[in-house]
């Protein structure tokens, strides 16, 4: 199995004048790999896509990427697939340079084995103490400059506790370290408006596509702590994850309820068919 290759060819070794090591300036996606498919590639690639013109770094274009990954998935039936894409080489100093040749590198990870009691019975998680920072011009897309989540997460080192909550300089929720966060109370389905900070992730992005089709209305908006300790029900989501109840808010106890459940369903059964599409 070829596990790396840089702008088509494999190799390990990245100019060490790539922007995207010398300041973050680049994009990532994080994606799952099943019966050797990248399960929902489009929407990973339409996210990426989205992630380039804000950041005014050419995109290499479906074609090209999509080629790269069939070449990197051969012969491999499950892993995490991570593409990389970074501005390319630079000189020093922060100005773009006049002529910009993107980086793209693209690698494979085994896939996780995470107990089966967090989908069922649920995970712990923590509030994070330190505070994202706001600038509408990055919020929903994936860049790499994640020293906020890395603070974050250094900030807890129990094994019993599977994610930290995080939210924004005014108080309001936005996401996990790794996930998005979504909560039902009353039967609504809430989760957090993404309009200063925080990734627009793909499990996301589909709950919020197919909720109305599939009975539940979903409504983004500025959430607190205080909305979390009065959900009926807390679920986190993201690519590799798919969908983990919350049992735990620090002290606070939550259960695991029908809503969650039954977008659980939905959301693998749309996975099923893009596997099979």
């Amino acid at each position: 199995m070829t596990d790396v290759l840089i702008n088509g060819e494999k190799k390990y070794n990245l100019d060490i004048t790539d922007r995207g090591l010398q300041y973050g300036d680049g994009l990532f996606e994080t994606i799952e790999v099943t019966s050797g498919r990248a399960v929902f590639i489009s929407r990973h690639l339409d996210r990426l896509q989205l992630g380039c013109k804000q950041l005014f770094i050419p995109y290499p274009g479906d074609t090209v990427l999509l080629s790269e990954i069939d070449l990197l998935l051969e012969g491999t039936e499950s892993a995490v697939l991570k593409i990389q894409l970074t501005r390319g080489q630079g000189g020093r100093g922060y100005r773009q340079p006049e002529i910009v040749k993107p980086t793209r590198i693209l690698s494979l990870y085994p896939f996780p084995v995470f107990p089966e009691c967090y989908k069922q019975e649920g995970v712990r998680v923590r509030l994070c103490s330190g505070r994202l920072s706001s600038n509408p011009s990055l919020a929903g897309i994936k860049h790499t400059n994640r020293l906020e989540q890395v603070l974050a997460r250094a900030e807890w080192v129990s094994e019993s506790i599977q994610e930290g909550l995080m939210f924004d300089q005014q108080g309001h929720l936005v996401e996990g370290t790794m996930s998005n966060v979504f909560m039902v109370k009353d039967g609504m389905l809430l989760t957090p408006l993404l309009v200063n900070c925080g990734v627009a992730g793909i499990i996301r992005g589909i709950i919020l596509d197919y909720g109305a089709e599939n009975g539940f209305h979903v409504e983004p908006q500025l959430l607190t702590k205080e909305h979390l300790y009065r959900a009926d029900e807390v679920f986190l989501t993201n690519s590799i994850i798919g969908i983990w109840p919350v049992s735990h808010i620090d002290n606070y106890s939550l259960s695991v309820g029908a809503v969650t459940r039954q977008i659980s369903q939905c959301v693998d059964q749309l996975k099923t068919q893009d596997i099979q599409s």
